[in-house]
C-alpha cells in the first residue's frame, strides 16, 4: 500500500511539473505573424516589422541579463517592459521582442551594449523542434529545414536564425524552439 501511495504521489508531482512547464510560455505576448503555409512541423510565415532590444551574444549568458535588465527598468524612463516570446538569436545577437503596447515609445537603453532596432517585415520558412539548446541540435534543425525547402523549391534569402520560447526551467522535450530562414515573399 505504501509503494502504491508513493508511486501515485510521484506521478502527480511529475504531472504538475509537466503541465506547469508546458503552460509557462502562454502568459507571454508572442511576436505576431501570419501563417502562409503549414506542413506538419514546417511553416511559411509572414512577420510584420518588429521592434527588438538587441545585444551581442556571448557564451557566459551575459547577453540575456543585459536584455533582462533593460526590460526590468535599466532604461531612460526606468520603465518595466513585459517579457515576450520568442527570444531571437540572429546575426551574433540575442533579441527580445518589444511588447506591442510599447513599440511606439520604446525607452532608450541605459547600457550602450543594448540597442533598440526595427527588424523589417519578412517571410520565413520555419521548422519547430524541441530539446535543450545545443550546437548539434541547431545544426540538425537547419539541415532539416533546408532539405524541406529544397523539396518545396524555396530559395533562402538570408541566413538561418533561431527562436526560443521557453524559460530555462522548461524540460527539454517540452521546449518550443524554431529555426527560421528568410525566403522570397509571396
Amino acid at each position: 500500500m505504501k509503494t502504491f501511495f508513493l508511486v501515485s504521489l510521484a506521478l502527480i508531482v511529475v504531472g504538475v511539473v509537466l503541465v506547469s512547464c508546458a503552460s509557462s510560455r502562454k502568459k507571454y505576448e508572442t511576436a505576431r505573424y501570419d501563417v502562409l503555409r503549414t506542413d506538419g512541423v514546417f511553416e511559411v510565415r509572414k512577420y510584420s516589422s518588429l521592434k527588438v532590444a538587441s545585444t551581442s551574444n556571448d557564451a557566459q549568458n551575459g547577453s540575456f541579463m543585459r536584455l533582462f535588465r533593460y526590460i526590468d527598468g535599466a532604461n531612460e524612463k526606468q520603465e518595466k517592459l513585459s517579457m515576450t516570446t520568442p527570444v531571437f538569436m540572429e546575426a551574433g545577437e540575442m533579441r527580445f521582442v518589444v511588447p506591442e503596447k510599447s513599440k511606439d515609445a520604446v525607452p532608450k537603453p541605459a547600457s550602450d551594449k543594448v540597442a533598440v532596432k526595427e527588424l523589417p517585415a519578412r517571410t520565413v520558412a520555419t521548422y519547430r523542434f524541441s530539446g535543450r539548446r545545443s550546437d548539434r541540435l541547431e545544426k540538425e534543425s537547419v539541415e532539416k529545414l533546408r532539405d524541406w525547402m529544397k523539396v518545396n523549391k524555396m530559395e533562402p534569402k538570408g541566413e538561418a536564425f533561431f527562436a526560443y520560447y521557453d524559460p530555462p526551467w522548461t524540460l527539454g522535450p517540452l521546449r518550443r524552439n524554431e529555426v527560421l530562414i528568410p525566403v522570397e515573399s509571396k
